[in-house]
């Protein structure tokens, strides 16, 4: 497996339609992905991560509060976002991304969460992943966050890696090293294979890992996930001391 991209991906999706329950009271007038966490918006960060990473097009699904989004986003002009409407019918995580993706060309493109983001220890993720990925080899590539480090999570880990990336869950162990940080690498020919409309990108991942095809990078850098009010507290300090490492 090399480290060079096979393919110029810059496409993505960003997932952005959930009703976000566990963000209520504030979530009962603002769609989740219009929360602010340290001076920006948690899609704001999804897209400037995208941008950074030189991708150039980018199609974002809505659903709860949708007119809110397609304004916000409307505002951006450095890049080509446009709009996946769900408002009749919320179509799970794969479902959404099979819906979205329908322009796309077959082969690699991105898929972001909106409710968690990072702060880049070197130059770009998104580009790290871009390089990690390997034509021959993957059928997806995910964004792992060690479980220990990860900011506003609680659970006990997604995957384990061996040494050349290959992923498995957790299973029944109690524990599993690294977590799933909501960014993926994915093939567009692989959602569209899939006859349902509503299924899980789950569905996907375990399709992957049955052949052996489902690889995980680590991130270099600072995760948070932002699932309840309590947790924008949390992830505003652990970015202030980050920062503040980081300058010392």
């Amino acid at each position: 497996m090399g480290n060079k991209p096979s393919a110029n991906i810059d496409r993505a999706m960003i997932l952005a339609a959930g009703l976000g329950t566990r963000m209520r009271p504030i979530t009962a007038s603002v769609p989740k992905p219009l929360i602010e966490v340290a001076g920006k918006t948690l899609l704001d960060h999804a897209l400037d991560a995208l941008e950074k990473g030189g991708v150039k097009n980018t199609v974002i699904n809505v659903h709860y509060l949708a007119d809110q989004i397609e304004s916000h986003v409307g505002q951006r002009t450095s890049s080509n976002i446009s709009i996946s409407d769900e408002r009749n019918e919320l179509l799970d995580s794969g479902g959404g991304v099979k819906k979205a993706i329908k322009g796309f060309p077959d082969g690699p493109f991105f898929i972001l969460n909106a409710d968690s983001f990072w702060l880049d220890a070197g130059p770009s993720t998104i580009g790290a992943m871009r390089n990690f990925w390997d034509e021959k080899s993957m059928d997806m590539a995910l964004l792992l966050a060690r479980r220990e480090e990860a900011v506003g999570f609680d659970g006990q880990g997604d995957f384990f890696a061996d040494g050349a990336g290959h992923l498995t869950r957790r299973g029944d162990r109690e524990t599993a090293p690294y977590i799933y940080a909501g960014a993926i690498i994915a093939r567009a020919e692989k959602l569209n294979a899939i006859k349902d409309r509503k299924f899980s990108l789950n569905r996907l991942f375990d399709d992957a890992i049955s052949e052996n095809r489902l690889f995980g990078y680590v991130l270099d850098g600072l995760w948070l996930h932002v699932g309840t009010p309590q947790a924008i507290d949390d992830a505003q300090d652990a970015i202030s001391a980050y920062q503040l490492d980081k300058a010392v």
